[in-house]
């Protein structure tokens, strides 16, 4: 009995195979002989072809390259950035390179960097700035204003003849760190209540704020023409005002008008009220930042900033998700573009050139000067001040960010980041988050047991 079903079975699949086959057959022959018959006729041309197969390597590319990255023990940011460059510079594909130049994909990846930058704002808010303890708050100053002078100063060491503004601007690229990296390791070794590891999360806050702050001004600095020769002190204190300011007012404003939005926003009882509000509101203060000559990604984090867990709380109250929930879709979409199309975008064989690795290895070393610098910020008694160095020095979505948006950014007639600026950003991303782990763990003394600098 059961050979009998076995065979029934078995001529059942036979059956469906050969009818799937069929209908293939089928299928492509009603293809083919339309594509013959329609031969020499012009139809219209659907521009998001292209576009559409570009998003497929992408996203694809992104999948990949952040799997291995995670099971590698790095952030998946750093195997999306890998997974680009590896498709932009590998021989035989030649057919991708429309990807780094589509307009539609450009787009794309703006969208997903002014949302990275508002979920950041979303995840901290107004109460942290102010909770910091002042180890946090000089760490993160310390870090910044080093970082800033040793990058400026490497930068036109090694670049001569180039804009102050495009010196300044690697510079301030360098600034801000990407602390994931860091509060993972902390977590994994059993170091994240460590007093060291409440000042490298509480500066990380501040760096944020201070990172966007010096976007704001060396960007509205280079926009508004200042690229020949160093800037004078009214117009640097001019901007920086005019950047603090717009961060100060855009969060007062916020926090006292936005709760009224909100409300009226609930009470319309629609689905995806609240990710339609907060969008709104993100879109719009990046507008308004734009108007004043402004990054636009300054607007983006300080609408995230200002938006807190009660905005979202009578959504939540119904059952729906929070704000920071309803993001995340796009942001897991968008945000993985952008980095890709950022690694896509950059020449890797321009390392083998001498003056291009040897200016990338300098800015790197830059950046891990200026944040162990940070060392002599830390005040806590008994907290170790290499280990809250070196927690500093990753950095990664911010300095991303600055890369794709200087070499957007018009210094006079040239460009405000050229490609050796630009693949050096990218070189200072990848070996500062590679470092970071080992050095960390070293600085705690987890493989001796012993402690390095205290």
């Amino acid at each position: 009995m059961p050979t009998d079903k076995f065979r029934t079975l078995a001529r059942s699949v036979k059956a469906r195979s050969l009818a799937q086959i069929a209908l293939a057959s089928g299928a492509v022959l009603l293809l083919a002989g339309g594509v013959a018959l329609s031969r020499g006729v012009t139809g219209p041309y659907d521009e998001l072809g292209w576009p559409a197969f570009g998003l497929a390597v992408i996203v694809t590319a992104a999948l990949v390259g952040g799997y291995f990255a995670v099971r590698l023990g790095q952030p998946a940011v750093l195997g999306e950035l890998l997974a680009g460059i590896l498709l932009g510079n590998l021989p035989g594909l030649g057919m991708l390179h429309f990807i780094a130049a589509d307009p539609y994909l450009d787009i794309l990846s703006r969208i997903g960097m002014l949302l990275l930058l508002f979920g950041v704002g979303v995840e901290l808010s107004v109460r942290d700035l102010f909770s910091v303890g002042a180890s946090a708050l000089l760490v993160a100053l310390v870090g910044t204003i080093c970082s800033i002078v040793i990058g400026t100063a490497t930068a036109a060491l090694l670049m001569p003849g180039a804009a102050m503004a495009g010196y300044v601007f690697l510079g301030a690229a360098i600034t801000a760190t990407s602390v994931g990296i860091s509060a993972r390791v902390l977590r994994d070794v059993g170091a994240s209540r460590r007093a060291e590891a409440k000042i490298i999360l509480g500066a990380a806050v501040v760096d944020d704020v201070l990172g966007l702050v010096v976007l704001g001004t060396v960007t509205a600095w280079a926009n508004a023409g200042q690229s020949a020769g160093a800037p004078q002190a009214t117009t640097a204190i001019a901007l920086l005002m005019k950047t603090a300011g717009f961060l100060a007012l855009a969060i007062l404003l916020g926090m006292r008008l936005t709760p009224a939005w909100f409300r009226r926003a609930a009470n319309l009882r629609i689905k995806g009220a609240l990710l339609a509000a907060g969008l709104g509101f993100c879109f719009f203060v990046s507008w308004a930042a734009t108007t004043i000559g402004m990054s636009a990604l300054v607007g983006a984090f300080a609408a995230g900033l200002v938006l807190e867990d009660a905005h979202s709380e009578i959504f939540v109250q119904r059952g729906e998700p929070a704000l920071g929930e309803l993001l995340q879709p796009m942001i897991s979409f968008l945000v993985p573009v952008f980095f890709v199309l950022v690694g896509f975008r950059t020449i890797i064989g321009s390392l083998g050139r001498p003056a291009f690795l040897a200016f990338s290895l300098a800015l790197a070393l830059a950046a891990i000067l200026g944040k162990l610098s940070c060392a002599v910020g830390v005040l806590e008694r008994g907290a170790r001040k290499l280990t809250v160095a070196v927690g500093m020095i990753p950095r990664g979505e911010v300095t991303l960010v600055f890369a794709a948006l200087g070499s957007a950014t018009r210094a006079g007639q040239l460009p405000l980041l050229d490609d050796r600026g630009y693949t050096a950003l990218v070189t200072v991303v990848v070996l500062t988050t590679l470092v970071t782990p080992p050095a960390l763990k070293w600085s705690l003394g987890v493989r001796t047991g012993t402690d390095p600098i205290s």
